[in-house]
């Protein structure tokens, strides 16, 4: 079952681009934007998470930070967030377990049977880790409405 405003965020600990272990502890203290995104490299990927990487300045100053996490290797994101000049942390969650506990897993995606990725969600969380904001989609060719997500944080 997925989050929902009020829920406190479960905890998690993932590997980061660089293989090292990073947990949800360690962001606490500011207001997180947790973007799960299905596929590095895929289109509607590649156009949210550079659209979040542009939106930087803006949520910091909320003083609000983004991480985000999909399914792809360590190894992948690396590739992708170079490719894409990505200055946040992206998070394999290779085992699929942080994905499920959160928003949910995409079966079949992009048409291949038995693939399963991180639905494309995002989670706004206060600086104690309870979980204020919550869009999550089925649809992994929709992009999530930025707009209400910086008014969510910028409302904390």
């Amino acid at each position: 079952m997925a989050l929902k405003k009020g829920d406190r965020a479960p905890a998690f600990t993932l590997y980061d681009s660089e293989k090292k272990l990073r947990s949800l502890s360690e962001f606490l203290g500011k207001k997180t934007v947790l973007v799960f995104y299905p596929g590095a490299f895929t289109g509607v990927c590649t156009k949210e998470m550079c659209t979040f990487r542009d939106s930087l300045a803006t949520l910091g100053s909320l003083n609000a930070q983004v991480v985000g996490i999909s399914v792809d290797s360590p190894f992948a994101n690396k590739a992708f967030g170079v490719q894409n000049k990505l200055t946040f942390p992206l998070l394999s969650d290779f085992s699929r377990e942080v994905s499920k506990s959160y928003g949910g897993l995409q079966e079949d995606f992009s048409q291949l049977k038995s693939y399963t990725a991180s639905k494309r969600s995002v989670f706004v969380l206060d600086s104690g880790g309870i979980v204020q904001y919550v869009w999550i989609t089925d649809n992994p060719g929709v992009e999530p409405p930025y707009a209400e997500v910086e008014k969510a944080v910028s409302s904390l």
